[in-house]
């Protein structure tokens, strides 16, 4: 039985600029076809953040199972080996429920990650690590130290960027060598074996523009402050999700910096820039796709 849910297994992945209408397409999309679904964002995935993250409500699932939305809390990390771990268990349960799976989100590199895969990282000894925390009492200093040694790999690294430095040093005391040339010497391999067509949703900007400013008005009205409020007093400002648009511009709400006005207008001049960083993304990375506006591509996937 297992070998036939095997043969008949399909996956897709549906993604878009954010508010573009991805997740309810996604929902409708499962429903007809017997699917699961994989959320593919970066901030779904943390417990408590549900206004800031837009995540789909119980109510909204209608029933679909989803896998990637409530799993860590905010001051846990999240990164592209978890996100690959996930989709291995989306796959195996909906393989063996002999369901089909929908991976869909604003995230896009995570998907890139699964089509390119990543390199397997050896195991960190005690004393790899106590050399990186070492040098991790000067953040800049760390980066200096890992520029100076692998120009090539660090110049993709913010400075400021705490997690991606502490591997990077990990994995350099660790072999003893640069990240470019380990690496090179364990290339990435594809998570994903099966067909995966892709599927863009393409929103016209000004169009795009007034749904992130109903979206964000609806966010402020269910009470996004009060969230990002308990959030704070909970976790402090100090987790990487509390850098995430629609929470970071509440804090500096806070701080006095905006009127709560000009806090919903710098929540959408964001967003919007977001969602442009996310069509050069999703243009540059991913060539084989079907791009369509939301009423064609329902077209093109439900006949």
């Amino acid at each position: 039985m297992l070998l036939f849910y095997m043969s008949s297994f399909k996956q897709i992945a549906i993604i878009g600029s954010t508010a573009s209408g991805k997740t309810d397409l996604a929902i409708k999309y499962a429903q007809k076809n017997n699917s699961n679904i994989l959320s593919l964002d970066s901030l779904s995935i943390y417990k408590e953040i549900d206004i800031a993250s837009a995540k789909p409500t119980i109510q909204e699932r209608a029933g679909v199972k989803h896998f990637g939305i409530d799993i860590l809390y905010p001051n846990e990390p999240f990164n592209v080996a978890i996100f690959i771990d996930l989709y291995k268990k989306a796959r195996e349960e909906s393989i063996k429920s002999g369901k089909n799976l929908v991976i869909v989100g604003g995230s896009s590199f995570y998907l890139k990650s699964l089509i390119d895969g990543i390199s397997s990282i050896p195991d960190i000894s005690k004393e790899s690590i106590d050399k990186t925390q070492k040098l991790m009492l000067n953040l800049g200093d760390a980066y200096q130290f890992l520029y100076n040694i692998d120009k090539e790999y660090m110049k993709n690294i913010k400075p400021s960027d705490r997690y991606r430095i502490e591997k990077a040093l990990n994995l350099y005391f660790e072999t003893l060598l640069a990240p470019s040339d380990y690496i090179r010497a364990n290339p990435p391999k594809s998570i994903i074996n099966e067909p995966l067509p892709i599927y863009e949703i393409e929103v016209n900007r000004d169009k795009l523009r007034e749904k992130i400013a109903k979206r964000t008005q609806k966010m402020l009205d269910i009470g996004l402050i009060d969230e990002v409020a308990y959030l704070e007093k909970k976790y402090t400002q100090a987790p990487n999700c509390m850098k995430a648009i629609g929470i970071r511009e509440v804090l500096d709400y806070f701080n006095g910096i905006y009127t709560q006005r000009e806090l919903k207008e710098k929540i959408i001049i964001n967003t919007a820039r977001l969602a442009k960083r996310q069509r050069t993304f999703n243009k540059s990375q991913f060539r084989d796709k079907i791009v369509l506006p939301l009423e064609r591509l329902e077209e093109a996937l439900f006949n």
